[in-house]
């Protein structure tokens, strides 16, 4: 189902701050917890049942990276929540999918949204999602909203390369969020290759159809916009903001990741101003057309003007015509009515209106 611009907040209307309800797409499938836990000598994995069965991990030497897959159930966020002492606003955010991506730092962790997007082909709409990450010393927790994500290469370079797991937890969040953001850059490929062959498509044949399609790409650029325009303020607060979850050499790699989000936003302003271009374009075209066939049927009814007072000249039923008692008067006049005819074609021809 593609994400709305506007989501409905009815249940949340009149609570008080930090009131836990849900907000979001309607979920039924079972919450899981996948855990990653590394240093430089070893990595296991394996899932976990009940968020309580995570407080082994917060007095570990070791790294952990906590999974969460799906934000709907509210008893599995509180007791998560409880278990880290996680601020009751921080957790209403993680329930309310509709969140900006943003950044706050609280005592001892840093709280973090952003969107995870996908293209469908098949719809050709963007699929949004909520990513939440959690950032204290030596834990990372990211929350998203239904399985499925982007952090396979991830995995796979813990799992087979040891220089990650040299690094501290603030660089595998950075990892997770510059996954998140190199895979604008597909989406955005997609979303290009479908702009160009409507513009192929528009300056051939274009139908009503067409500009349906103009206008769904515009609201799906701003709903792109809406997701990576807030994320260029939160990169950089990650950069400058002193704050000992994050070390200096991780910056350096944020830094990367931000020159990235700005090359984003570029290509998303091209892309609408591009769309903008098209709906003027098609509008000319449409206009050319009704142009056109306003030329022809007044070149028409031009022709037949005279053609007409002639035909009603002679349809005159008066009893004393002089030409009705020629033999010849009929193929005169419709000869007549030829020739004018003709002459008004040629007439046309040299003024270029036709």
């Amino acid at each position: 189902m593609a994400h709305k611009l506007v989501m409905k907040r009815g249940k949340k209307t009149g609570a008080a701050p930090g009131t836990l309800v849900h907000v979001g797409e309607q979920n039924n499938a079972k919450i899981t917890l996948e855990v990653i836990d590394y240093d430089q000598h070893q990595l296991s994995e394996f899932e976990l049942d009940n968020p309580a069965d995570c407080a082994r991990l917060l007095t570990s030497d070791s790294i952990s990276w906590i999974n969460l897959n799906g934000s709907h159930q509210v008893s599995v966020i509180e007791s998560l929540g409880k278990l880290l002492q996680l601020h009751p606003l921080v957790m209403e955010d993680i329930l309310n999918t509709d969140q900006r991506p943003k950044l706050e730092a609280h005592e001892g962790y840093l709280y973090i949204v952003m969107k995870m997007l996908q293209f469908c082909d098949k719809t050709q709409e963007i699929r949004t999602e909520q990513l939440s990450l959690i950032l204290s010393d030596r834990l990372l927790i990211s929350i998203q909203e239904r399985p499925g994500d982007v952090f396979n290469g991830i995995r796979e370079r813990l799992r087979n390369g040891r220089r990650q797991r040299l690094l501290q937890a603030d660089y595998l969040a950075y990892a997770l969020i510059d996954a998140v953001v190199d895979h604008y850059f597909l989406l955005l490929e997609s979303l290009s290759d479908q702009i160009e062959v409507l513009e192929d498509e528009l300056v051939t044949q274009p139908t009503p159809d067409t500009l349906g399609r103009i206008h769904h790409f515009k609201r799906e650029m701003l709903l792109l916009r809406k997701a990576v325009w807030p994320l260029r303020e939160l990169l950089n607060h990650l950069m400058r903001d002193e704050n000992p979850l994050i070390g200096d050499e991780t910056r350096l790699y944020l830094r990367d990741v931000y020159d990235h989000t700005i090359h984003i936003l570029d290509t998303i302003e091209t892309l609408r101003e591009l769309l903008v271009s098209m709906l003027d374009l098609y509008l000319s075209s449409i206009n050319n057309r009704m142009n056109d066939v306003m030329k022809t049927l007044t070149l028409i009814a031009t022709i037949f003007m005279p053609l007409t007072f002639i035909a009603g000249v002679y349809g005159m039923n008066f009893a004393f015509m002089p030409e009705l008692n020629y033999p010849w008067a009929y193929p005169a006049v419709i000869g007549f009515m030829l020739c004018v005819a003709v002459g008004l074609l040629l007439y046309f021809r040299r003024r270029h209106w036709l």
